[in-house]
């Protein structure tokens, strides 16, 4: 097989079946998968099912902890966790620039499936397409997920109340930043690396036990966390207010931050999970998300509050208070 991919890789020949058997099915082999189907046939459970889907477009496709094959894995496992449901399955779709190298393919693939295994989900359907030079930045990923949601549990912004605590579940700010240092090459002497991990076997330990203090879940991605919970009070009678004092942010996020007058409340999280929890049973949620090796930085950042309905706004370290908005264009393109 050739050592780069070429445009009858994706002709649906002989090139295109050594590139799924070679890689593909080499490295993310099950029974369904194996079948070859048009679809995969998969089992079913009683209640409700959630299902995503999300493309990858992250440059550069490689970076300081992890790469767009892990970083696929853990944004559609993400998106159903903080749903609440058990993440089972997932497809992807490959949109390869003619000319990449078998050698990295393989490298994302083998990351992909290592992070599937992590997080106990099976990649049971895909497709590969191969576009000429030029026509795409050597490799883009689509991938869906399919998760089933346990009898009984409910999240919905519906049940938010004054009085409820917003928690996120680590230091904010880390994929984002990584991602700008390598891309734009800065001479920076850190080990910042991006926050990219599964999350659904932390927030199964909280929900499995603590349903009913669960009010919302959410993976503050893009917008970062200001954006996500700006989507939580919009047109709510609810406000959130946030202590300054307590968001965890680490030295080299701030201080790069500082340098090129970005905020670390509205730059992307790969590893990252904001909940609203019942107040009363946020310090037994902060005791179960600080067992879990992704939570152990967990941190109460704010409180559902009555006055300032449907704004989000920051107690600050001077005492005052600050609106935080809705981002307004976009601080870090391309960072998922």
């Amino acid at each position: 097989m050739s050592e780069i991919i070429t445009l009858a890789h994706g002709s649906g020949g002989k090139l295109t079946h050594q590139l799924i058997q070679g890689i593909f099915q080499k490295h993310f082999r099950n029974d369904w998968l194996l079948e070859g189907g048009d679809s995969a046939v998969l089992e079913t459970l009683p209640g409700q099912m959630a299902f995503t889907t999300d493309s990858y477009v992250i440059h550069p496709l490689f970076f300081k902890g992890g790469n767009i094959g892990k970083l696929a894995i853990c944004g559609t496992v993400n998106d159903l966790a903080v749903c609440g449901a058990i993440p089972r399955y997932i497809s992807c779709g490959w949109i390869i620039e003619e000319g990449f190298p078998l050698g990295e393919l393989e490298e994302i693939a083998e990351s992909m499936a290592s992070t599937a295994q992590e997080a106990g989900v099976s990649i049971v359907t895909g497709d590969t397409k191969v576009v000429p030079r030029g026509c795409a930045d050597k490799l883009f990923l689509n991938t869906s997920g399919v998760g089933f949601i346990p009898e009984g549990l409910q999240l919905s912004t519906a049940l938010i109340r004054p009085g409820d605590r917003v928690i996120v579940t680590g230091t904010i700010g880390d994929h984002g930043t990584a991602i700008l240092i390598e891309r734009e090459q800065l001479r920076v002497e850190t080990e910042l690396a991006s926050d990219c991990a599964p999350l659904n076997g932390m927030l199964e330990l909280v929900t499995a036990s603590m349903s009913g203090a669960v009010r919302l879940m959410r993976d503050p991605t893009r917008g970062g966390v200001a954006t996500t919970l700006n989507e939580f009070t919009e047109g709510q009678g609810f406000g959130i207010r946030l202590e300054e004092s307590t968001l965890p942010v680490k030295g080299e996020v701030s201080g790069l931050c500082g340098m090129l007058g970005m905020d670390p409340l509205y730059i992307a999280n790969e590893g990252k999970a904001i909940l609203v929890v019942d107040g009363a049973q946020a310090d037994r949620v902060m005791e179960l998300l600080r067992s879990h090796p992704f939570g152990r930085d967990a941190a109460v950042i704010g409180e559902v509050v009555a006055d300032h309905p449907g704004k989000v706004y920051m107690r600050t370290l001077a005492g005052g208070n600050r609106i935080i908005d809705v981002l307004v264009g976009d601080q870090l393109p391309r960072i998922c």
